[in-house]
This record gives structure tokens, sequence and C-alpha cells, in this order.
């Protein structure tokens, strides 16, 4: 007799498309157009519920990409994802006519890890696109973002910077439930003394009442943990971060292994399902 397995409840898996030159987890192997739609489509055989798809690296001390550039990298890529698949698209991007031509294109998630501060602009055009925004918390810029990043309380100051932008987005009319809070592991945070704070208190991150996003694959913070751990060998951490976020009920993980995490998270909820 065939059982199918339950349905149960796990976090949403966003896989990264980073069709840049320079990631710190992919160094430029999905930049041409044709690797970057194949790598998006293992993603989605690998059972990613959302794609993120970024055309300028935030890596620490990544240099800008011109709009131009972001745009000739992402628009063809999302046209042709959007022609084949509903699968939903966010585009990770500071830019607001970069998120223009991302939803134009067939985009509905603008993932900003500037949190709507990269442009005057940037506010007034999350609420005319009218779609989802995941506002993320970034001491300083990418180029600087590492050196010497300082809290008192990185927990409570992360809480007070998502809920303060998340009252600004709305002030500026984008609506409460179109948005998500991402606390920004890695950025603007040394790998152990913030990362791991952070992490352990993400239920204060949850507890204000958006959805939120955990980035944590792949990230600097595993391999302090494990020295010597190369980027692409990091996969037991990535998803050692990922199970705690769900415990502590995150919405979504970010990550570049999709068929892993997605086996994780679905044995942790049938353990949680099964007590």
């Amino acid at each position: 007799m065939n059982v199918s397995p339950p349905t149960l409840a796990r976090p949403k898996v966003m896989g990264i498309v980073n069709a840049t030159p320079d990631s710190f987890s992919d160094g430029g192997r999905f930049l041409a157009p044709e690797a970057a739609l194949a790598q998006a489509r293992r993603l989605i055989a690998d059972g990613a519920d959302i794609l993120d798809i970024g055309a300028e690296s935030t890596r620490p001390g990544a240099d800008p990409v011109p709009a131009e550039v972001e745009i000739e990298r992402l628009v063809p890529l999302i046209k042709a994802l959007r022609a084949e698949s509903d699968v939903p698209i966010s585009v990770d991007t500071m830019k607001p006519q970069v998120a223009r031509a991302a939803m134009a294109a067939g985009a509905g998630i603008w993932n900003d890890v500037a949190a709507l501060r990269y442009a005057p602009e940037s506010l007034a055009a999350a609420a005319e696109l009218g779609c989802e925004v995941v506002l993320m918390h970034m001491q300083g810029e990418p180029r600087t973002m590492q050196a010497e990043p300082r809290y008192d309380d990185v927990v409570a100051e992360v809480a007070a910077f998502l809920a303060q932008r998340a009252e600004a987005a709305m002030a500026a009319g984008v609506a409460r439930e179109k948005i998500w809070l991402d606390p920004g592991i890695g950025f603007g945070k040394h790998p152990l003394r913030h990362n791991l704070p952070l992490l352990a208190g993400l239920d204060r991150i949850v507890a204000l009442g958006f959805p939120v996003l955990l980035g944590a694959s792949r990230k600097a913070f595993i391999g302090a943990l494990d020295p010597g751990a190369a980027v692409d060998k990091r996969l037991g951490g990535s998803i050692a971060a990922a199970l705690a976020g769900a415990s502590a009920g995150v919405a979504a993980v970010r990550v570049h292994d999709v068929r892993e995490t997605v086996q994780a998270l679905t044995v942790q909820a049938a353990i949680a399902g099964g007590r």
C-alpha cells in the first residue's frame, strides 16, 4: 500500500541565483545567461519555493554595479523563467530603477539589503510597485560593513532597526502584509560575536509580527566555527542554521543548497508533527 507523506508546515525555501562575476559563494559560475537559467531550473527541480536572483554582489568589500548592468543581467533571465515557470521570483537589489525593471519583467518580490534606504525614492517606489518587500538590516554598506562592526545589544538593535524600517515603509504606502524582515546575518556583523546571538535571538525578530527571511547559507560564521571549511564545504552548518530558524518561526530561508535544505526542514517538521 502506498501512503503519501503528510503535508507539513515548514519555512519556504528561497533558492539563490547569483548572476554576478564576484559572488562569495560561487565566484561567477552563473554570470552567463544560459548558466544562470540552468541553475534556476535546477533549483526549481530541487524544490525551491522562491527564486532570489541578484546581479550585484553584496559580499564584504564588493564594488557597486551600475543599474544598467544589473538590469541587463536580470531582465532576460526573469523573462525566460517567467515564460516557463510560475515560481515566485525575488530580485536582490538596492536600486529602485532595477526593482522597477525586474517587476515589469515578471518578478514579484523586492529583496533589499539596504531596507529601502539606498535612494530617496526607494520607499515611494516600493509603494508604487505594490510588490512584496524584504527589509534587511545592514550596518554600513557592502564595501565597508565588516570594518569593526559594533553593537551594545545586537538583537535589540537589529529588532529596533527593522521595526523602524517597517514603520517607514508603511508610512510611505507599502501594505503591512507585503513586508518581510531579514536580520542580515553576516552584513555588518562579527562572524561569532554578533551572528551567533542574532541566530539565538531570532524569536525576538519573529515577534515583531512580520514574516522573517533568514539568509545564513554558507556564511562566514560557519567557517569561523569550522576553521578551514571552504565556502562550498559549509552545508552542514547552513542546514543547522536553517533548522534553528525554523524552530524560531521564520517564514523562509534563503539558501544555496535547496534539495538538502528542503529535506532537512521536511524531516524536522515531520518529527515535530509526530510528537
